[in-house]
């Protein structure tokens, strides 16, 4: 039979490539993002856009009912965030925390009764692995990952009893992915004078080339998570995200 998955955060970066490789796999993808791209996918009576703010209680609650029953949930909308803490007021702290954290359990809230009801269904949480190894000037968005690690890891016991699984993915350092481009826009005055030599040999050393972590890489590990039936938890995606996996 076959089955159905919903993606947030489908515009760009992983959650786009991730619903590809879904979608070539044979599955019905509900591909969902705040401003719908149709554009950005084939045409295929196994694929919908749908509008979806994971911040939005009802724009959750109708995009939810509009994709029918589903299998498995992508929670991969998120924020990046670069600068001083020192820096970054309260509203934008609350702003990722929103997104990041708060988003994912929302939108779990929402599935889980159908999945309760049939006994069957699979959330997967993607963070990153600064989770594993906190970076500088990234302490808000580390912040927000760390507890939806720690929200997932509890809630995965929380419902073995109703055989629902959850899993986390943890993508390395993706250059280009929507974490480098939304995190440097939401820089702009987050980096006063004082911190300004440390910001230059931080960025200077996100710069070096080395093993980074590419969309497809990601895609194809929570397409992995997706559908592991063992007690596995944690699944580093990226070259380098496995590295740092097996060094904590």
């Amino acid at each position: 039979m076959m089955k159905t998955v919903l993606i947030t955060g489908c515009s760009s970066g992983y959650g786009l490539e991730t619903a590809h490789y879904f979608h070539a796999q044979g599955w019905n993808v509900i591909a969902t993002m705040r401003t719908p791209r149709p554009d950005l996918f084939p045409a295929s009576d196994r694929l919908r856009v749908l509008a979806l703010d994971v911040t939005d209680p009802a724009s959750i609650a109708a995009a939810v009912q509009a994709s029918g029953p589903i299998d498995v949930l992508v929670n991969n909308a998120g924020i990046g965030l670069l600068g001083a803490f020192e820096a970054t007021p309260l509203s934008t702290i609350r702003e990722v925390f929103e997104t990041n954290t708060f988003g994912v359990m929302a939108m779990t809230q929402a599935v889980l009764p159908q999945f309760r009801e049939r006994r069957a269904g699979v959330v997967v949480n993607v963070t990153s692995t600064v989770a594993l190894a906190p970076m500088p000037l990234v302490a808000v968005y580390t912040a927000s990952k760390t507890a939806t690690e720690g929200f997932t890891a509890s809630l995965a016991h929380e419902l073995e009893d109703f055989n629902i699984r959850v899993k986390l993915v943890q993508p390395g350092y993706g250059p280009g992915t929507g974490f480098a481009s939304n995190g440097a826009a939401r820089m702009a005055g987050l980096i006063p004078p004082p911190y300004e030599p440390f910001a230059q040999r931080v960025m200077a050393a996100f710069a070096q080339p080395g093993a980074v972590t590419t969309p497809r890489d990601v895609a194809e590990v929570v397409f992995r998570a997706a559908t592991d039936s063992s007690g596995q938890l944690r699944f580093p995606a990226g070259p380098d995200a496995v590295a740092l996996a097996q060094a904590s």
